[in-house]
């Protein structure tokens, strides 16, 4: 049976298995998240303290994403997939027991982000890449807008269950049933024929493989150009799990269950913005798609820092969703195609590094601003310098196109 351009990845048995696989393990982590937001609030009422567990969750992306990217590159995808996955599930059980011994402190908290942040950054490498050899290149934007929309399916699902949970029996259920996904993603993972197969090893040692990919990205004005833009919505943009909760807290007044729905709004954004990606084939995203959606999606931030009612702001979080997903997609789509496939797990730990590294210091800017100024103003201020960064970059590559153009000439 012929299926759309969007779906053919789903041709591949292992890749139906992975993607099933994704879906339970991501709701389930969404539960955790918005759960772990609120214990922190619960705990501190301090919206820098909120944001400084972001930075820890995200602070081991930015100090070790390129060692493990070479380290993917090595070693058997698979194998490596499954170990994250169970460690994973273990500190979502973690937490669930000092929940409920009634033991849980805020360190205990932080210290379990960070924990969960380093082993994020050994799982994110491995499993870009393996997606592009259970599909093949001809397949690769289809498998990774599949991918995408089920991460933001789980969004949708994840958060709004999580919130009812929370409500009713308090953050512990969440924490456990996050546990659970993880183990029953471990089991599907176990059952992958592509165990993605590591390169022949060399002489190079880790730091040299590191330069490789690198010097690699640095040389193709499109990679560039990607990172830069995915930088921008990165820092700015996409810290939701800091600025949503205080919106929902000091802006609407509102409980668990509005966080939930209001985070639900924004993974049906995002799982529509993956899923126009996944039209555009086996294509590179147009450039000026990418700019378009950068802007847009800084503009939705500055918007929502206005809203007042539920109803706006589930509007706004919607399409900030959207015209998010849809960049961030797209330049996941574009490095997967720019990149080599002996040099793939180092490019896509640069892309790795940039879209959740730099989350560690956009989290700790909108904790701080909203603790000072309130999250209206933090909104406000990230959306705006978004757009100015959008400007530059669009400035630099127009200027870059009429060099080479008189050049040709």
């Amino acid at each position: 049976m012929s299926l759309p351009v969007g779906l053919r990845a789903l041709h591949h048995v292992d890749f139906r298995r992975f993607f099933g696989a994704q879906m339970i393990a991501q709701t389930g982590n969404w539960m955790q998240t918005v759960a772990q937001s609120w214990l922190v609030l619960q705990l501190t009422s301090s919206p820098f303290k909120l944001g400084l567990i972001g930075s820890l969750q995200f602070a081991p992306i930015l100090l070790f994403s390129l060692a493990s990217g070479a380290l993917a590159d090595r070693v058997q995808k698979r194998r490596l997939i499954v170990i994250t996955q169970m460690a994973q599930g273990g500190q979502a059980f973690g937490l669930a027991a000092l929940v409920a011994s009634g033991h849980v402190e805020y360190w205990h908290v932080a210290l379990l982000a960070f924990c969960s942040g380093l082993v994020n950054v050994l799982d994110q490498p491995a499993r870009q890449s393996l997606v592009a050899e259970m599909v093949g290149r001809a397949n690769v934007a289809s498998a990774v807008a599949l991918n995408s929309a089920s991460f933001n399916a789980a969004r949708i699902v994840g958060p709004g269950l999580g919130g009812l949970v929370i409500a009713r029996y308090g953050v512990t259920p969440a924490f456990i049933v996050s546990g659970l996904g993880s183990a029953a993603a471990v089991i599907i993972f176990l059952m992958l024929r592509t165990h993605g197969v590591p390169r022949a090893r060399s002489s190079d040692g880790v730091l040299a493989d590191m330069r490789t990919g690198i010097r690699y990205a640095l040389r193709t004005p499109e990679i560039r150009l990607t990172l830069g833009l995915l930088f921008l919505v990165s820092i700015f943009v996409f810290n939701f799990t800091v600025y949503v909760p205080l919106v929902v807290r000091t802006v609407l007044h509102l409980g668990a269950e509005g966080f939930g729905l209001l985070m639900a709004c924004l993974g049906l954004g995002a799982v529509t913005g993956a899923l126009t990606v996944g039209a555009l084939g086996a294509r590179r995203p147009p450039i000026t798609v990418m700019f378009a959606m950068a802007s847009l999606a800084c503009s939705s931030l500055v918007l929502l820092s206005a809203v007042r009612v539920f109803w706006q702001a589930a509007i706004m979080l919607y399409f900030t969703g959207l015209f998010g997903l849809v960049l961030v997609a797209s330049c996941n789509t574009a490095m997967q195609l720019l990149a080599p496939d002996e040099l793939r797990g180092r490019v896509m730990s640069l892309y790795t590094l940039v879209w959740g590294g730099v989350f560690p210091i956009g989290a700790f800017l909108v904790g701080a601003v909203s603790e000072r100024w309130g999250v209206s103003t933090s909104l406000r201020v990230n959306g705006t310098a978004g757009l100015l960064g959008v400007i530059l970059l669009v400035g630099w590559w127009t200027s870059r196109d009429t060099i080479v153009q008189r050049r040709e000439a």
